[in-house]
């Protein structure tokens, strides 16, 4: 059996079609949503299989979605249709047995059994060994950089069925869809695909490869990778020889604004950072700051909407943050996130009390006697100072947040480091 016959084999695709719905995701450009990728593959299921069989299955253009990068800048996300989602799913699972006893175990992104925490303590360990500078690698637009024809000749190397090597240029060569004009694509693969994951992978195994063959110490999560040495004059050898290594091999630039040679304290990985004695990991300040704005836009959406929905949506981005950054040992930051987080429900809450006479009435209503309430009330003054006064510290308190099912990072952080 051929692997393109395993793509399409029923098992296969009911997995890839669990694991389509289980991630969700918005429609491509045909505009059609999960929930309609049923209904429709029981249509035209045959007819697509047969496609895929005879190579002559063609994909539809990639939606274009732009997101602002935390450092400035715009990171483009490419949206296939959900039909395409699918087909690339089940190539996926059935890539990924092929490649994955291949990749190195330093190597941590989109991978069975390996996460982002892995790679932080990886790194983290190497430091506490005395590998106490970073080579920071920065890939400069890694995902719109990839050479087709050398992925393609890495695939190469674990895959000969003929129709299922064009399928998967087939993929990579689909046009974006951008401002309702579609451009073509002679390199890169789109972030938002199924697919680019493995691929990714596939491509950076040279380097992988390469760092483990010089016996270098290094994780890699992605495009986001470190070597870990003993001293900045080794660093910078490393740096440029890898500079050179990247470029040759698989055509790829570094961000020289970006790589660097520092101590890991001065750095972050993957929103981590750790201690100038080595002794802890912490947030770093970048991440907690991209905390704070993500919270921001869910307060601003919030101002039309109940109090409870604010309050669901913040429970479930913090569920998520304190999950992520679980390994930092590090109080503070989760005591300054739930203090700046009360203080944003004071100042929605006293947007939402637009009037004089309604603030008034909902102080009393929050305990405070009337001339009180009557003095803060009627202060022409914005939401933002009226939030940290004591009028609303004193009745809009964290356990009346706590008891309208407001969660808190710091009592998630002690839980999750009890139970593990």
């Amino acid at each position: 059996m051929e692997l393109i016959e395993k793509v399409v084999e029923r098992e296969n695709l009911i997995q890839a079609l669990k694991r389509v719905r289980e991630n969700k995701g918005a429609p491509g450009v045909d505009g059609m949503t999960v929930d309609e990728l049923v209904p429709y593959l029981r249509t035209h299921w045959p007819r697509l299989k047969q496609e895929l069989l005879d190579n002559r299955y063609r994909p539809q253009p990639v939606r274009a979605v732009e997101i602002p990068k935390p450092q400035g800048g715009i990171r483009l996300l490419g949206i296939p249709c959900v039909v395409d989602r699918f087909i690339q799913q089940a190539i996926l699972q059935a890539l990924t047995p092929l490649f994955e006893p291949l990749f190195s175990q330093f190597s941590f992104g989109y991978r069975p059994g390996k996460n982002s925490q892995m790679a932080v303590q990886a790194g983290f360990a190497y430091a506490k060994e005395g590998y106490d500078w970073v080579v920071d690698l920065d890939v400069e637009k890694f995902f719109d950089r990839v050479n087709h024809d050398i992925l393609m000749s890495r695939v190469y190397r674990r895959v000969k069925d003929k129709r299922l090597l064009k399928l998967i240029r087939v993929f990579l060569k689909t046009g974006i869809m951008r401002g309702g004009v579609l451009q073509p694509r002679e390199e890169g693969t789109p972030q938002g695909s199924p697919l680019s994951p493995l691929l990714s992978n596939v491509y950076l195994d040279d380097l992988d490869k390469e760092l483990t063959k010089r016996g270098l110490k290094f994780c890699r999560y992605a495009d986001d990778c470190n070597v870990y040495v003993k001293s900045k004059a080794n660093g910078e050898t490393v740096m440029s020889s890898l500079k050179r290594f990247l470029w040759k091999r698989l055509k790829l630039k570094l961000n020289e604004k970006k790589s660097e040679v520092a101590r890991p304290w001065k750095k972050s990985f993957l929103g981590h950072t750790m201690t100038q004695t080595k002794s802890r990991l912490v947030v770093s300040p970048q991440s907690v700051k991209r905390a704070k704005e993500k919270m921001k836009g869910l307060f601003r959406k919030g101002r039309g909407q109940h109090l409870g929905q604010v309050i669901k949506e913040v429970n479930q981005f913090s569920r998520g943050w304190v999950a992520y950054f679980k390994l930092a040992n590090q109080w503070s930051v989760y005591e300054e996130l739930d203090g700046w987080t009360r203080r944003r429900f004071r100042w929605l809450l006293w947007r939402q009390w637009k009037r004089k006479r309604i603030r008034i009435k909902k102080l009393m209503a929050l305990g405070l006697d009337k001339d009180t309430a009557l003095l803060w009330g009627l202060k022409n003054r914005g939401p933002w100072w009226h939030s940290k006064q004591s009028h609303l510290n004193s009745t809009v308190t964290s356990a009346w947040l706590h008891n309208q099912g407001l969660l808190s990072f710091l009592g998630m952080h002690r839980r999750l480091a009890v139970s593990s």
